[in-house]
C-alpha cells in the first residue's frame, strides 16, 4: 500500500480532458492506496463553497466516494483555492490541513505544503498573498454575490497572467534558504510540494544533514503524484487514463 500526494490540477470548466484523467486517477490510482493528500490548486479558481458549479459537485461526489472506500483525503490551500471552506470539505469527505503538515512515513519525515510561501524572492506575490489571505477581506469578498465574485477573479486572474509574463523563473521558483529553513524547523528530510510545475526529486544538505525535496509536476498534459510506499518516495507522472 502506499500514500499519494498530488497538487496543481486546476480543474476548470475550460479543460475537460484534465477533469476526466483526474476522475480516472481517483477511481483508479487513489482508490487503491492508504491517503490521498492534495497539496493545493485542486481548482483553477474557487470564489466560495457557495458556487453551485456542476464541476464542484462532480468533484465533491468522486471525493466523497473515495472516502466511502476507506480512504481519506487530505487538502492544503494553494494560492488558486485558498477560499476554499468547510462546506465543500464536508461535502468531499476531505480533512483541511494547515499550511504546513508534517508527516511520518515509512521511516520518513515528511513535511507538505502548497509551495508558495517558499517564493519569496518574488516581492510583489508575497504581498498580494499577505493582502487576500486577511480574514476580514475574505468575508467581504465572500459576502459579494456570486457575478461580482467571479468578475473580480477574472480580473485578478488576468492580472497575474500580465504580470508573471515579466518575471523571470528565478524569481517564480523557491528560495533555497526558505526550503533548507522549512526543513530545519520541521526537523523532516523530505519536502513534498507543488507550485512551481517544475516536476523533480532535489537533494539538498541542511544543517541537519541530508534531506531531499520531492517538486509535483502541474495535471496540464498528464497527471502527476509522489508515492510513498515501503519501496520509498518516489514521483511518477503518468498518461490521463492510466491504470498503473
Amino acid at each position: 500500500m502506499s500514500t499519494l500526494f498530488v497538487g496543481d490540477i486546476h480543474l476548470n470548466e475550460q479543460e475537460p480532458a484534465i477533469t476526466a484523467g483526474f476522475l480516472h486517477f481517483l477511481r483508479h490510482q487513489a482508490a487503491k492506496a492508504d491517503a490521498l493528500y492534495i497539496l493545493g490548486d485542486l481548482f483553477e479558481v474557487w470564489i466560495g463553497d457557495d458556487d453551485p458549479a456542476p464541476l464542484h459537485q462532480m468533484i465533491a461526489g468522486a471525493l466523497s466516494e473515495l472516502n466511502r472506500k476507506g480512504v481519506p483525503c487530505y487538502f492544503i490551500h494553494g494560492n488558486r483555492d485558498f477560499l476554499l471552506g468547510r462546506r465543500f470539505a464536508a461535502a468531499s469527505g476531505m480533512t483541511l490541513l494547515p499550511e504546513l503538515q508534517r508527516l511520518t512515513l515509512e521511516g520518513h519525515r515528511i513535511v507538505t505544503l502548497h509551495g508558495d510561501t517558499l517564493c519569496i524572492d518574488d516581492d510583489a506575490y508575497q504581498r498580494f498573498r499577505r493582502r487576500v489571505h486577511q480574514k476580514w477581506l475574505q468575508r467581504l469578498f465572500l459576502a459579494l454575490p456570486l457575478t461580482w465574485r467571479l468578475r473580480i477573479a477574472g480580473k485578478l486572474r488576468a492580472n497575474s497572467s500580465r504580470a508573471n509574463s515579466g518575471k523571470s523563473a528565478e524569481i517564480m521558483d523557491v528560495n533555497p534558504g526558505a526550503v533548507i529553513r522549512t526543513l530545519v524547523a520541521m526537523e523532516v528530510d523530505w519536502m513534498i510540494h507543488g507550485h512551481t510545475h517544475r516536476p523533480a526529486v532535489h537533494r539538498l544538505v541542511t544543517p541537519a544533514g541530508e534531506a531531499h525535496r520531492a517538486v509535483l509536476g502541474a495535471w496540464h498534459h498528464q497527471g502527476s503524484m509522489v508515492r510513498v510506499s515501503a519501496d520509498g518516495i518516489e514521483l511518477i507522472e503518468f498518461p490521463f487514463g492510466s491504470t498503473d
